[in-house]
């Protein structure tokens, strides 16, 4: 395992078009922005009460029991997106030894840090080895940017090891909303096993910032104190109550995710960017150029999700039709 040194600059995230705007002289509305990851075509928000504005937000709007229906978790507690929680847990424990998968999701690495914690870096190859020394083990599943998934029997057996010492098992779920035969939710009121889902990807309700930490319930209580009342604002806590009831919509959504994923996949390996992994919202593509590329892209109003280690671009999905063209081509110029 390789240590994480606390960095004080922000970390980047995608989402930055403003930013790309700026710096390549192209308006904003000429952008094709494929670097968050987020349905293109996110649930659609009916208009909203207006006594969503005027009143603060209540627990018994319907929200939780739509959650645990959706999820299906007994327990669980609403959170302003699962930021929220990510930044809160490591406020929740004593010093501890805390392996983040990686590469992943930065933010996890920087608030156990931030929190004073020994973190390492751990590969997807060597998590097993990491459940046995640590305290705390960190990852998501399906896994951001690699896509890599672990099998659930294994995840379990991980928390076993885990709790076993009163340590947790920390599962980050923001894109499993297409594959939820393979969620934790239904086991997360175990001691020492914390699952962690948002309405920002499949849902396409980023802005919303609506996210639900799924856990024992003794746990949930120390959040809701940490975090305090109202986390969740009433009008998202309405749109969310919402998204989650509709049910034709969760089933018509996953089937054209799946299609449209298969479908990323093939076009970049046709443009010899044969993705190394992704998921049905994602394809991520390591390939030493990537900077080069990123560049390229850019420059055209198309924007990709950078890393550097390892050197790798993640493309989010195209739409409408004319934006799939608009990749295309845009490849085939590079």
């Amino acid at each position: 395992m390789t240590s994480l040194h606390l960095e004080s600059r922000p970390l980047h995230h995608g989402g930055h078009l403003r930013a790309a705007a700026k710096r390549y002289g192209i308006p904003l509305s000429d952008w094709l922005d494929l670097s968050t990851g987020i349905n293109p075509n996110g649930w659609p928000i009916p208009a909203l009460p207006a006594s969503s504005w005027a009143r603060l937000p209540e627990d018994d709007d319907g929200l939780e029991q739509a959650a645990r229906t959706y999820y299906g978790s007994a327990h669980l507690l609403p959170v302003a997106g699962s930021q929220a929680a990510i930044q809160a847990l490591p406020r929740m424990r004593p010093h501890s030894r805390v392996s983040v998968l990686d590469p992943g999701y930065a933010e996890h690495a920087a608030a156990w840090r931030s929190a004073s914690h020994d973190v390492a870096a751990v590969s997807a190859e060597r998590v097993n080895d990491a459940a046995y020394r640590s305290d705390v083990l960190v990852l998501a599943n399906p896994n951001n940017p690699t896509g890599a998934c672990f099998p659930a029997d294994r995840l379990l057996d991980w928390h076993a090891r885990l709790a076993a010492r009163g340590g947790w098992l920390v599962v980050d779920e923001a894109f499993m909303d297409v594959t939820p035969e393979y969620s934790l939710c239904r086991h997360s009121a175990c001691e020492g096993l914390i699952v962690l889902r948002s309405l920002g990807k499949f849902f396409g309700l980023a802005g919303a910032r609506v996210g639900f930490v799924c856990a024992h319930p003794e746990l949930l209580k120390r959040l809701h104190t940490l975090l305090g009342p109202w986390a969740v604002n009433a009008p998202a806590r309405w749109v969310a109550t919402a998204a989650l009831n509709d049910r034709p919509w969760h089933a018509d959504t996953r089937h054209r995710l799946m299609n449209e994923g298969k479908r990323l996949h093939l076009l970049l390996a046709g443009h010899g960017l044969r993705p190394a992994g992704g998921c049905a919202l994602f394809q991520w593509v390591r390939t030493p150029h990537a900077p080069a590329l990123h560049d390229a892209l850019a420059r055209q109003g198309i924007l990709t999700r950078l890393f550097s280690a390892p050197s790798s671009l993640r493309f989010g999905l195209p739409s409408p039709a004319r934006d799939w063209m608009r990749l295309d081509a845009a490849l085939d110029t590079i």
